[in-house]
C-alpha cells in the first residue's frame, strides 16, 4: 500500500532565472529547473529518491517525537 504524504516545497528563482526547489523536512532534498513546471517534476522525483534512500538505511527507526514524563520517586 502506498502512503500519501504532503511536503512543503520552497521554490526560489535565482539571478539567472533558474528555479530552485527545496524540501526542508528532508535533509539534502533539493533540485533545480529552467521552468516552474520542470522544477515541480524534478522535486517530486527528488523526494521519491530521498525517501527511498531513507528506507534503505541500516537503522529503519522513524522519529516519532519527544515526550516529557513526570514520576514521583520514593524517598
Amino acid at each position: 500500500m502506498n502512503e500519501e504524504n504532503d511536503f512543503t516545497v520552497l521554490i526560489e528563482q535565482d539571478e539567472d532565472g533558474v528555479y530552485v526547489a527545496k524540501v526542508s523536512e528532508i535533509d539534502g532534498c533539493y533540485t533545480q529547473g529552467r521552468t516552474f513546471e520542470e522544477v515541480l517534476t524534478r522535486i517530486k522525483e527528488a523526494i521519491e529518491v530521498c525517501l527511498e534512500a531513507d528506507r534503505e538505511r541500516i537503522n529503519p527507526m522513524k522519529f516519532i517525537g519527544i515526550q516529557k514524563v513526570q514520576l514521583k520517586c520514593p524517598n
